[in-house]
């Protein structure tokens, strides 16, 4: 068995120990709200915090995070930052699809929790690696800063 620190509990696993996080945290603990894009690492939907940073759960084999605190889009509301984000994607309509949006959600959780005052090259920089089919990237960087906004006031 492989325990895990999942949003502050821990969860224990039967998965083989090279079994990509994202099918732990899907298919063995049900946990649905990180989506499979690519399966490289490339589009960003698989997006999760590992101990605070974001990283692609598509890739990163379940034993490499066992001694890490790992957090997913189910419990990133819990956080103040976090849930700045989640008000400011409502409030700025930025979901079309929504694929994408939990990926992106982590994403700009883990930015505005390093840099709460961020430049359009800093939200640039963070956001590379999240890709939108839907093209919503004008109402992301909107909700980021309305997220910037409200946790500097």
């Amino acid at each position: 068995m492989i325990t895990l620190d999942i949003n502050g509990q821990k969860l224990q696993t039967d998965a083989e120990p090279d079994t990509p996080l994202l099918w732990v945290l899907r298919d063995h603990l049900g946990m649905t709200g990180s989506k499979f894009g690519c399966g490289k690492a490339l589009c960003g939907a698989c997006t999760v915090h590992i101990d605070g940073n974001a990283t692609r759960s598509c890739v990163l084999p379940v034993s490499a995070v066992t001694a890490s605190k790992i957090t997913t889009i189910e419990a990133v509301g819990q956080s103040k930052v976090g849930k700045a984000v989640q008000d400011a994607w409502i409030a700025e309509d930025v979901p079309q699809c929504g694929y994408c949006q939990s990926g992106q959600i982590m994403s700009a959780t883990a930015l505005l929790t390093t840099n709460n005052k961020p430049t359009d090259a800093d939200i640039d920089a963070a956001m590379s690696g999240n890709i939108c089919r839907c093209a919503t990237y004008v109402r992301i960087r909107a909700a980021i800063k309305r997220a910037a906004g409200s946790l500097t006031t």
